[in-house]
Order: C-alpha cells, then structure tokens, then sequence
C-alpha cells in the first residue's frame, strides 16, 4: 500500500501564519535539507519533507500554553519536560501534525516527536529530521559544521554519535538541561561509533 501525500503547499501555507518569520525560514531550511538527505539515502522523498516542513509546527506556542495542551490532549508529561517546557513543542507538534494538519503517517509523526532530544535506535526518518534541524543553511553556531554537515551524507548513524557528542557537551555545562532521553541517545549511537572504531 502506497504512503498517503500531503498537500505541503496548503501546509506550508497555514505554517506561514502559525510560526514567526525566523521560524518559518528555519523551517523552510530543515524540510529543504531533509529532502537532500533523503535523496542521497535513498529514503521517501515525501515523508522527509513533510516531517522537515512539520517538525516545528507547535513551536511558536508560548510555554505555558504547551504544557496546558499537552494535559488536555493527555500527551505524557515528564517531570523534567514539566520544568523545560520548551521541549513539549516535538510531542505536541506530532499531535497537532496528525489533528490540524491531517498527517497520520505514523514513521512522519515519529520523527517529529523525536525530533528534539533524539532516543535509542532511530529510524533513518526520524535521524535524517534530527540532523537536517541541526545542520540546515541558517544554522551557524554549532561546533564542526562543516565536517558534521559532509557526514551527513555519508553515514546517519556516525552523524548522530556526533551531533549527540557536541550537544551532550554543551548541555553539560548548563545544570539540569539535559533530558535522560537524550544522554540514552548518545550511549547508545557512541557504542555504534566505537564499534566502527574497532
């Protein structure tokens, strides 16, 4: 059975009045670059481009009102999401995705939910969505640019280790930033990393 098609042009239209000009931009980069990505992997052109141009979609909602959704949409809330609400824009965006936007594709809504803090063993969907919002055109502070952006195209799963090892990094220098879901992801991509190394 053939993976349903979304109308991006009537989504990227309704995006354009939900997200602020920045975000609409970081968006238009990381569903631009998702598609590069699922070109060179060989991956479902569409489904990459409906995840980059969603994945963000519940971005621009203010904190507190994230966190009032997520309870009454009954979307999990862990206690550290709870004091970093920032984070619940992956999860509700999923659920806003599939409710506003129509998408129930569930690897399309799978990458968006896993978009921000990654996890154990992602799917080249949800990886390809994960690097394309950390290396896309606008991006410019993050260490390695260059090298992580070329590996991208060589091999996901060593992009991932490097990406988590970057980020791991920064987010060890500001207490209590950093999600348990997201240390797992980095064990967990660092023994596919050494592995290779051996």
């Amino acid at each position: 059975m053939d993976a349903p098609r979304y109308d991006l042009i009537r989504i990227e239209n309704r995006l354009k009045k939900k997200l602020d000009k920045k975000r609409f931009l970081h968006t238009e980069g990381v569903m631009y670059m998702a598609s590069a990505l699922a070109m060179a992997h060989v991956l479902d052109l569409h489904k990459a481009q409906t995840a980059g141009l969603l994945h963000d979609c519940a971005k621009c909602i203010p904190d507190r009102k994230k966190l009032v959704l997520c309870r009454k949409f009954q979307i999990p809330v862990s206690s550290f999401e709870a004091e970093n609400p920032s984070l619940l824009h992956a999860k509700l965006g999923a659920y806003l995705a599939k409710t506003e936007y129509g998408v129930t594709d569930p690897d399309i809504l799978s990458a968006i939910t896993w978009h921000t803090t990654g996890k154990q063993d992602m799917s080249e969907l949800e990886e390809i969505i994960y690097i394309a919002d950390y290396i896309e055109p606008g991006r410019n502070q993050a260490p390695n640019l260059t090298e992580i952006r070329k590996l991208a195209f060589q091999d996901l799963n060593e992009c991932m280790y490097h990406i988590l090892k970057d980020t791991i990094r920064f987010l060890k220098e500001k207490p209590n930033s950093m999600d348990d879901t997201t240390e797992e992801a980095y064990l967990y991509y660092s023994n596919y990393h050494n592995s290779r190394e051996e």
